[in-house]
């Protein structure tokens, strides 16, 4: 077995999560996750445990040179001591389990440790949300009661197309074709993909740039693309409360497997690497629920009754 020490390895799997394009925003967020785990491994390996909560508040001094092998006893010690430092969601617990396990998964793949620690680890229970999204029909209203011009036709982009926000302020016009109606996305992990765009919209497009071939498809300040703030503060001006360009992709996806059921499509179509996040944005609606129960339930069958 290699083993090694947290300063080696952390190195190594952030450029095992470059290469399989994580976003830098991610790979950050995971390696400060692992350098704070590290840093009271070594902690708890070189000073007293009374000393921790002193220790722990001075992280420019933080040690990363101690040995990756851990016990599962060490990550429930450190889980409870972080919990008692500060106050986290269930989500912000559950997403610090899971980056640990991620990186223990990488180092028994690369022979560096001979199990993971966190099998066994319970993850606390995060309860299910039912998240606000806007019906088709709803959309159409929204958009329809927007003034501006140039605002409406993003509010409309978004949802033809179920684009990220990032994803919209950096559109160009070079990037859309209009015969085969696409537009060439740039995506997480600078991943490119291919949207498409209905007629109408594609119109409003093309009356919106005039005569322009190239460039942002929407300017902001200094002629650049326009920022993800401007196009939360236009959702914040014209959208109910809660809805937000996030949500409009949410009915999109929504909208798009209900008449399809094709949901392979719709997690391409939302550029998402596992099928398992592209399950979240999706409901059954009433109707299919409806129509399955009286279908296939035996109480609800008319056949089965008579």
């Amino acid at each position: 077995m290699e083993s090694g020490y947290f300063s080696e390895w952390l190195k190594s799997y952030r450029d095992y999560l470059r290469m399989r394009n994580y976003s830098p925003n991610t790979i950050e967020s995971y390696g400060q996750v692992i350098q704070h785990f590290a840093y009271y491994v070594w902690l708890r390996r070189h000073t007293d445990v009374t000393k921790l909560v002193f220790f722990w508040k001075d992280f420019d001094n933080a040690r990363l040179d101690t040995d990756v092998n851990v016990t599962p006893v060490m990550i429930t010690d450190f889980l409870s001591f972080v919990s008692t430092m500060q106050t986290y969601k269930p989500k912000t617990f559950h997403r610090i389990i899971s980056t640990l396990s991620s990186f223990y998964r990488f180092l028994y793949t690369q022979g560096a440790v001979v199990a993971n620690p966190l099998i066994g680890i319970e993850r606390p229970r995060i309860k299910q949300q039912e998240v606000k999204y806007l019906k088709h029909s709803q959309v159409l209203r929204l958009i329809d009661s927007v003034e501006d011009p140039r605002d409406k036709l993003i509010i409309r982009t978004i949802y033809s197309t179920g684009v990220r926000v990032s994803e919209l302020c950096n559109m160009n016009i070079e990037d859309i074709d209009f015969e085969e109606h696409t537009i060439r996305i740039l995506g997480k992990g600078d991943k490119i993909r291919m949207v498409f765009v209905d007629d109408e919209t594609l119109t409003e497009i093309s009356k919106f740039i005039g005569t322009k071939i190239e460039g942002p498809l929407f300017i902001g300040q200094q002629g650049k693309h326009i920022s993800p703030r401007a196009i939360q503060h236009i959702f914040k001006h014209y959208a109910p409360s809660g809805i937000t360009p996030h949500k409009i992709r949410h009915s999109y996806a929504s909208e798009l497997y209900r008449r399809s059921k094709n949901l392979r499509v719709v997690q391409e179509n939302l550029g998402h690497t596992s099928i398992k996040t592209t399950e979240i944005y999706l409901h059954t609606d009433i109707d299919e629920r409806r129509n399955v129960y009286q279908q296939f339930f035996p109480l609800g069958n008319h056949e089965e009754k008579s």
